[in-house]
């Protein structure tokens, strides 16, 4: 376009500012009306052009609408909006007490009742357990016939999530947090990074993908296990993850835009690729090499190893339970994840029909273990939306000596579950 017609244009549009707005929003629509009828992506959009987009800027907002407006303040899942509440106030240190009585159905199946004193303990204010000698740590101590046991310091503590699947900020936050309360933090399967080193005692997590416990060739590799041990006194205890109960039996995937320069120097991995988890470890295909994999990381390391599961079929943990009698080997804890546990991602049929709930999947393993003598040899370590006192209550009247928790912690910092 030449700059006589340009200026003779600038000019009418200057002159008509009206006709000339009402010009180019109908272009616009013209263009958007031709592409909503020649993609093959969204049938609404295709089938009703322009105002199908508005269900779709619905559909977007609409997690934050029921959130804020809509839903009741029991109806919204996982947490609700008062267990939210409580979660937020707690974190604050501020008033967390509802008023005007209980609305919850206290008569359906499964609701717990705790029993009251009739002549109750004098009332105590919560602790800081690392500040406090008189208060009482995990009543247990880790891994006794290990190089270096441990005593967590709290029973309640931050379970597995990973940096990576977690921001920098936030991993610092957590591990700041576990710090001041006496909390251990749990690495997940993404390896320890830098921002895990604030002060908290942690476990190293190892998955199926073994992250930053691999060489090379991406295989498991105990001489970089042991260095990474030696250079960080903070880890205490090491978790071999063989599934959880949001989607057992399936791997993961943190897409390759995610795997920066520093995720792959901490994984082990190549950066700008998918990285990815198995469904399955390479390093085991069954009990006994299980059990030989968790007495070769020990003894490497010195310090106490344990299992993370969920619980599905039940022979699995009865060839365990016999194998450990048997051999005097095995799992210094395990830690039982129920099916209701969180994950960042999963298909929805894992995440909702995939492994038993805690209370029944825990039960079940607990008394295997229980019946073969074995289950006070075991710290059992119980997670699986157990963040709230009734239900930390009831898990250790099951038998659980520690709670990992996760989801509640992110709503500490500022996760808003939408």
């Amino acid at each position: 376009m030449d700059a006589p017609l340009m200026d003779q244009l600038l000019t009418w549009i200057e002159t008509y500012p009206l006709s000339s707005t009402l010009i180019g929003l109908f272009l616009f629509l013209v263009i958007v009306f031709l592409r909503d009828i020649t993609q093959k992506t969204h049938t609404i959009q295709r089938n009703f052009p322009i105002v199908g987009r508005l269900r779709y800027f619905l559909e977007m907002i609409g997690p934050e609408l029921r959130q804020y407006w809509v839903a009741h303040d029991k109806e919204e899942r996982p947490f609700d909006r008062t267990e939210r509440s409580w979660i937020y106030a707690t974190a604050k240190g501020q008033n967390s007490n509802f008023g005007f009585g209980t609305t919850e159905i206290q008569y359906e199946p499964g609701y717990p009742i705790i029993k009251h004193k009739a002549f109750p303990y004098p009332e105590a204010n919560a602790y800081i357990h690392n500040k406090d000698v008189s208060c009482i740590p995990c009543l247990k101590v880790i891994g006794t016939k290990r190089k270096f046991p441990y005593r967590p310091y709290s029973i309640v503590n931050i379970s597995a999530m990973s940096f990576g699947s977690l921001g920098k900020n936030a991993i610092m936050a957590l591990n700041r947090g576990a710090r001041d309360s006496g909390a251990y933090h749990n690495t997940g399967e993404g390896g320890l990074s830098n921002y895990h080193r604030e002060g908290a005692d942690m476990v190293w997590q190892i998955g199926t993908g073994y992250f930053g416990a691999r060489d090379h060739s991406g295989k498991f590799s105990l001489d970089v296990l042991k260095e990474k041990v030696g250079q960080n006194p903070c880890i205490k205890m090491i978790e071999i993850k063989l599934s959880q109960g949001a989607k057992p039996g399936k791997g993961g995937i943190l897409p390759a835009k995610k795997v920066n320069a520093e995720i792959a120097s901490i994984r082990h991995v190549e950066e700008g690729k998918d990285c990815i988890s198995p469904n399955s470890h390479s390093e085991f295909t069954n009990v006994k090499e299980l059990i030989q994999f968790i007495e070769k990381i020990a003894n490497g390391t010195g310090l106490p190893v344990g299992i993370k599961s969920a619980v599905g079929e039940i022979e699995f943990w009865e060839e365990l339970a016999r194998e450990m009698k048997q051999s005097a080997e095995g799992p210094d804890f395990i830690t039982i994840d129920g099916g209701e546990g969180g994950t960042g991602a999963a298909p929805l049929t894992y995440a909702d029909h995939v492994s038993l709930p805690f209370k029944i999947g825990f039960q079940r393993v607990y008394t295997l273990f229980q019946s073969q003598g074995l289950s006070e040899q075991i710290v059992w370590i119980g997670s699986g939306k157990l963040g709230f006192p009734d239900r930390a209550v009831v898990a250790i009247a099951m038998g659980c000596d520690l709670i990992n928790v996760a989801r509640e912690a992110m709503l500490s910092i500022g996760c808003i579950q939408a």
